[in-house]
């Protein structure tokens, strides 16, 4: 890929478990997978950004199903938290079979397979030119996934937070294009707007967080070819920033 600077030395990829799933939006893609493994590569090698990476579980298993269908909330979200390590070892694989460095960092503890996360260790790793693919959430029932992007992203003094989308939505609209065409794409907000607006970017929670640190978000459609590095080197309009 051809080169260039990059806009921030250190961010956290904020990755839903939908972005690894296959058609049905289930399962894992190898495919798809892969792709996003060899963008990371290209960010980590190429533009020499440090990246960390937060994973989702949705294509798994989402918290709120289990408790929409009269499973105790505490219990589903911990099986949430399980598929996120389910996908950071998918990852893990895919980016090691390129000859990456990385490590998984899980807030909850499975010695056979991850690490836990400590910010030191992790914020060492990302120093020495590993990815760190940090999964498990936050460790506690009742919080999304943008929650651990926000935190951890202020914990290893990450400059942004790149938040990938999927399923063609390349940014954020003033409602959800797929059920109102008429939505319009907005470039540029401000973590106001978005609280204001109620528009779903990341849980309010994340917003505010990300306010009071000022950690700039840029939403975009991470399935893109070539997105991840657009995105970093900032030579395009892609996406929406929220700052």
């Amino acid at each position: 890929m051809p080169s260039g600077a990059a806009r921030w030395k250190r961010v956290v990829l904020k990755l839903s478990g939908q972005a690894f799933s296959d058609a049905s939006g289930y399962s894992i893609d190898g495919d798809v997978v892969s792709q996003l493994a060899t963008e990371i590569v290209d960010a980590r090698r190429n533009l020499d950004v440090d990246v960390a990476v937060v994973v989702g579980g949705g294509n798994i298993w989402r918290g709120m199903t289990g408790a929409g269908a009269g499973m105790d909330r505490a219990q589903s979200d911990y099986m949430g938290m399980l598929a996120t390590v389910i996908n950071a070892l998918a990852l893990q694989d895919a980016l090691e079979r390129l000859d990456q460095p990385t490590r998984v960092q899980s807030a909850i503890q499975m010695a056979q397979v991850a690490e836990p996360y400590i910010r030191r260790k992790a914020i060492r790793h990302l120093e020495r030119g590993r990815v760190v693919i940090l999964a498990g959430g936050l460790g506690n029932p009742f919080f999304t996934t943008d929650t651990p992007a926000a935190l951890r992203a202020a914990e290893i003094e990450a400059e942004a937070i790149l938040k990938g989308t999927h399923s063609g939505i390349d940014g954020i609209y003033t409602a959800d294009p797929r059920t109102h065409p008429e939505a319009t794409k907005l470039s540029e907000l401000t973590y106001m707007d978005v609280l204001n607006r109620g528009l779903k970017v990341m849980d309010p929670t994340s917003i505010t967080f990300c306010m009071d640190h000022k950690l700039p978000i840029v939403v975009f459609d991470v399935l893109e070819r070539g997105n991840i590095r657009r995105v970093l080197v900032g030579s395009e309009p892609i996406g929406t920033l929220v700052r």
